[in-house]
């Protein structure tokens, strides 16, 4: 099985931010637009591109399409991206953009049913169902909404179940204990998707801080690692984590 790294970019107000556990009130902003950034990583190798509107993902109304339409002229990335998907019009609208695939993350917590049908329509390759994911006190791995204020009655493991039985080929999982805190992935979260699911392909994101990570990610069974933080702060060039 082939191991996609997918640097990411978080959009908001126009700029390339980073948040702190996702936290709007803890952002770092970096002097790269958005596009001059993605070009940066195409040079450099990447084959994918891992895109947010953030936003959208507040407000709705996903505002990145001419920023899509300009990388798939101008570069050979794939770009997977989302925020603020609510209705199946947006998930085509994004397609018809440029995108190889739509990143839906809420949604697909509360409507599940909703979305298992954007599965049926536009196909298991073109959706990367993301769930984010926190572990309780007993050991579950609940799934936050609302902001991440309150926990769906599912646990990650149903949730995946039912999309994986559905034909669901993409599902990016992120500890929001680690998202931007360069403190390691979770592997067991990661080992216990892939051990349970293999028909999924398990896109590591969250924590990463090195080549090491990245290799233990995969090791894991995970197909692909979304890289923030690590590769923007110059942690990590996106040389070495594609040597992985």
């Amino acid at each position: 099985m082939s191991f996609i790294v997918y640097p990411a970019i978080d959009v908001r107000d126009g700029r390339v931010v980073r948040l702190r556990q996702g936290d709007y009130a803890q952002e770092t902003r970096y002097d790269a637009d958005p596009f001059t950034q993605a070009v940066r990583y195409s040079e450099a190798g990447a084959n994918w591109l891992h895109l947010v509107d953030l936003d959208a993902a507040r407000g709705g109304g996903y505002t990145l399409a001419p920023l899509l339409r300009s990388l798939s002229e101008h570069t050979g990335l794939h770009v997977q991206t989302g925020g603020g998907v609510r209705e199946e019009k947006d998930v085509e609208a994004i397609l018809e953009a440029g995108a190889q695939r739509v990143v839906i993350g809420s949604l697909a917590v509360r409507e599940p049913e909703r979305v298992l049908g954007w599965l049926r329509v536009f196909g298991a390759e073109h959706l990367t169902i993301a769930l984010d994911t926190r572990r309780e006190e007993n050991g579950e791995w609940r799934l936050p909404v609302h902001g991440w204020t309150e926990s769906s009655t599912q646990t990650l493991f149903d949730l995946a179940a039912l999309y994986a039985d559905a034909g669901l080929r993409h599902l990016l999982c992120t500890d929001i204990s680690r998202d931007g805190m360069l403190s390691g992935p979770s592997l067991d979260v990661y080992g216990e998707l892939c051990r349970r699911f293999p028909q999924l392909q398990v896109q590591a994101s969250g924590g990463i801080r090195d080549a090491g990570d990245i290799s233990a990610a995969r090791a894991a069974g995970c197909a692909g690692a979304v890289l923030g933080k690590s590769l923007l702060d110059g942690r990590l060039s996106l040389q070495d984590a594609l040597r992985c």
